[in-house]
């Protein structure tokens, strides 16, 4: 929503403070030390429960050897795994708070985290190598290559009588402190600047350096000036690569302005600054506070997962996909086949209770009563591509201010009406907000293929998923979408000069949709489906190609609006009727994936028991029947049902539900 908002929080709410130390560990937030007042140093540690706004102040054990942490401000304070790591700072040698006597920190300590929600103790770790010199409003990042598994921490610069550029490497599981050689520009001696790790690279922005005359920096600066320079470390090759020099001009203001004491988070592979303050010298009238937000995609978004179907009818798909963290959007392509012909197969009528569908599509038979025909579980898990490390080329960095985030704009954004919202007190995000539902009540459901009929024709009105080659063919633009979901019912056509374009999404131009024209989605025709996302860098690769079929006209779409509600001993099952009956139902059938020696044979190929028949628009499910149910690990332990109407023709496709345990 891009707003910002204030929570209501609640118990040992800690005063303000400044220059303190901040790390987050899922949804909870440790604050350690900071400035109460000026001279006025703390050393508590408060807890805030996010999830539920609440505070409290947490009192560690104190270090087997040695005395705790005193109080002090501009301190590292870094998580890594159940442990935070606490470096230097600033202490007050006096007694007295309007005395100030300073004293800079170079102590180390551990703080163990308990699971969850609470603290061990503080423990003071034995370390080899020389310690860094004291100082404070330096930065500390934690690092651990993929393939070499020993974390490092990462202390850069900060502020001991004059700004530093030096670079500390601690090895946390030796714990041996060294001074790693780097290559490159070091960037300007700096404090009060942020440093974030995303991928390999440590990323720094801004601070207060030294202003110099000369190029001449003297050991006890008593001039500086806030900056905006860019830079990051590779940390696997520990080269420098400058990005925003100091002095580079920006009179669009394209980029943001120069800055210390600001802060910087790092959410997938976008880096967000917020505030700050801007000035020369001490004084503090020559300082100005920023209140701007901006944010900077360092790489091209990684692939969606495949599209999946929720519903389908004759002239329209609804589909969704994963979404991908901070992207502006995505864009949907298809490929379409040419119709297929009603006089492929007539649909019987009845549900055969002895066919099973083979992947391919084909039937054969199994002998299990009541059993309804399996086919393949189109939510198919799919592994993402891996991220690919682009470098930025060097004062070409596109930084955007986080209100001008409407760049994209959706074209035919659908609503996705297919997790229910039950009764507790948890978050469910449906359709692009947020609903309660109860954990072990969160269904999501999707349109599967129909039934086979009994004459075994697969081409009746099925729907299909099936992973195909996409090269050389041509692929349509359906639109841009900012969210991840979309209702399919026309494609876009693009002119013959541009059709060249289409399978190179990264470098190419976004169409102006208004001036192409549309194609309407023909019955009985498939279509394969692929999406990219879109961020600052532009589009990403595509996703694995899904492949579905519109309905033949005449049968019944799927039933909409699933819901369960659980009892005691039994779960209740209600449906709303197809949107598009095509005449009238003449019953409903509702089945439960059950466990099978077929399905540890092909774990792909459910085996379904019918548990209902009837015109009712709901049913109710024996703790007998759910006994014997099989749990999917597709992607989350669930539950499956389907549930299809009949009319005249015969049963079309069935919803599919997954009862998420």
């Amino acid at each position: 929503t891009n707003q910002w908002f204030l929570p209501a929080v609640r118990g040992d709410i800690p005063p303000g403070c400044a220059a303190h130390g901040f790390v987050c560990d899922g949804t909870r937030i440790l604050v350690f030390g900071g400035m109460v007042e000026y001279g006025r140093y703390s050393n508590d540690l408060y807890e805030l429960q996010a999830s539920r706004w609440l505070w409290k102040k947490v009192k560690p054990q104190a270090p087997s050897t040695g005395s705790p942490p005193c109080p002090r401000l501009g301190h590292s304070f870094s998580l890594y795994g159940n442990k935070c790591y606490l470096f230097g700072g600033l202490a007050n040698e006096s007694e007295d708070s309007n005395n100030n006597v300073p004293r800079y920190l170079n102590d180390f300590y551990e703080l163990e985290l308990q699971h969850g929600s609470g603290v061990v103790g503080w423990s003071i770790p034995v370390t080899k190598g020389i310690l860094p010199s004291p100082r404070e409003s330096h930065t500390a990042i934690v690092y651990c290559r993929k393939d070499l598994g020993s974390p490092k921490m990462y202390i850069f610069g900060g502020m001991c009588g004059c700004r530093l550029n030096d670079l500390w490497e601690l090895d946390i599981e030796t714990m041996t402190w060294s001074r790693p050689e780097t290559k490159g520009t070091v960037p300007l001696p700096r404090s009060l600047h942020t440093a974030n790790v995303i991928g390999n690279k440590m990323y720094v922005f801004g601070g207060w350096v030294p202003q110099s005359a000369g190029g001449e920096i003297s050991a006890h600066d008593g001039e500086w000036k806030c900056t905006g320079s860019f830079s990051y470390l590779n940390l696997d090759t520990t080269e420098w690569i400058g990005l925003i020099s100091d002095c580079q001009e920006d009179k669009s203001n394209l980029l943001p302005g120069p800055r210390a004491g600001h802060c910087a988070v790092a959410v997938g592979t976008r880096l967000y600054i917020w505030s700050g303050r801007d000035g020369y010298r001490k004084a503090w009238n020559n300082q100005v506070c920023c209140k701007d937000l901006w944010y900077l995609d360092t790489e091209k978004p990684p692939a969606p997962s495949q599209v999946q179907l929720i519903r389908a009818t004759t002239n329209s798909f609804q589909v969704k996909w994963d979404e991908v963290p901070t992207v502006e959007g995505y864009l949907l392509q298809l490929h379409a086949d040419s119709p297929v012909p009603s006089v492929a197969g007539i649909p019987g009528t009845g549900v055969p209770e002895t066919s099973v569908l083979s992947s391919q599509g084909g039937s054969s038979l199994h002998q299990s009563p009541q059993s309804l025909p399996s086919v393949p579980y189109p939510e198919m898990k799919v592994d993402h591509p891996s991220q690919t490390n682009n470098v930025i080329p060097n004062n070409n960095v596109n930084w955007e201010p986080d209100t001008s985030r409407n760049a994209v704009h959706p074209q035919n954004v659908g609503e996705i009406n297919v997790q229910v919202s039950l009764s507790s007190n948890s978050l469910l995000k449906v359709e692009g907000k947020e609903k309660v539902a109860s954990p072990e009540n969160k269904i999501t459901q999707e349109t599967m293929k129909n039934h086979a009929d009994a004459t075994g024709f697969k081409e009746s009105n099925a729907l299909s998923l099936l992973p195909v080659c996409t090269s050389n063919r041509q692929w349509y633009d359906v639109g841009i979408f900012k969210n991840n979901s979309a209702v399919v019912s026309q494609f876009y056509l693009l002119p013959e000069e541009t059709l060249s374009i289409s399978n190179k999404m990264e470098s190419a131009d976004v169409p102006d949709y208004r001036l192409l024209k549309k194609q309407d989605l023909f019955p009985g025709t498939v279509y394969r489906f692929r999406v990219a996302a879109i961020n600052g860098w532009g589009g990403g690769p595509f996703s694995k190609v899904s492949e579905f079929k519109t309905c033949i006209p005449g049968f019944p779409g799927a039933p909409s609006t699933v819901k369960i509600t659980k009892s005691v001993d039994c779960i209740h099952l209600s449906w709303e009727p197809p949107a598009s009956p095509s005449g009238n139902i003449l019953e409903y059938s509702a089945y439960l994936a059950i466990r099978s020696t077929q399905l540890q044979e092909n774990p792909s190929q459910l085996v379904f028991m019918r548990i209902y028949c009837g015109l009712k628009t709901s049913c109710i499910v024996t703790a007998a029947q759910l006994s014997n149910a099989h749990v999917d690990y597709t992607s989350r332990p669930a539950i499956v049902f389907r549930i299809s109407a009949k009319n005249e023709r015969g049963y079309g496709p069935a919803t599919q539900v997954r009862w998420l345990q």
